[in-house]
């Protein structure tokens, strides 16, 4: 009898890991899981963002900040030109205000879905796990209307990490891109005042 039960437990363990290891290296199943959190959130939470606005931000960061590769964002964000101009600790400022100013805008889009659904679109054939870059789809399911998402990862010695979004044809990474430069235009390409006077808006993408 103890000899079945070791028996069983070695293949639950197996399969407990191999759910495990999947997961993790899978992007799909990565993007799957922490989207499904999120809408968590949104319905078992959704007061929040009315009475604690801060507390519900948090919840919505803690699941999505792990997510983002925020130095290769950023870096992309300011593009070459700004990159290059900018000091080091300029740059590792940059990375702290953008990924504030992100997951703000991020949270406070979230909470404007209410009790939306997402679907994450599993490809038809067998993912190769030697690559290093892919492209995961959802849609987004708010009730009236049905929008696409689609995530940017690339795959880093923390796993996988996303780089870009785009939501209902809106590029974010493209878009913070664009206001970036503008900004910088206006300042005479002056880094420090760019830095300080920096606000990242994609808008809600025409979600609603």
């Amino acid at each position: 009898m103890l000899h079945l039960h070791k028996n069983y437990f070695f293949i639950f363990s197996f399969i407990f890991f191999s759910i495990f290891i999947r997961s993790d290296e899978d992007p799909y199943l990565f993007i799957d899981k922490n989207a499904q959190k999120m809408v968590q959130v949104l319905i078992n939470d959704s007061d929040l963002f009315e009475l604690n606005r801060t507390i519900y931000e948090d919840k919505i960061k803690e699941i999505f900040e792990p997510m983002i590769d925020f130095r290769r964002v950023a870096a992309s964000v300011m593009g070459k030109k700004y990159y290059l101009l900018a000091s080091k600790n300029q740059r590792s400022e940059f990375v702290s205000i953008f990924k504030d100013s992100l997951l703000d805008t991020y949270a406070e889009t979230l909470a404007q879905w209410g009790d939306s659904t997402i679907t994450t679109i599993y490809p038809k054939s067998e993912l190769d796990l030697d690559i290093k870059n892919v492209e995961v789809r959802q849609t987004l399911d708010t009730g009236n209307s049905q929008y696409p998402i689609s995530y940017k990862l690339r795959k880093s010695d923390e796993g996988w990490k996303i780089v870009n979004i785009i939501i209902n044809g809106v590029n974010l990474g493209l878009t913070f891109r664009n206001q970036f430069q503008a900004l910088a235009i206006s300042y005479d390409e002056n880094i420090e005042l760019t830095l300080k006077n920096w606000v990242s808006d994609a808008g809600d993408a025409g979600i609603s």
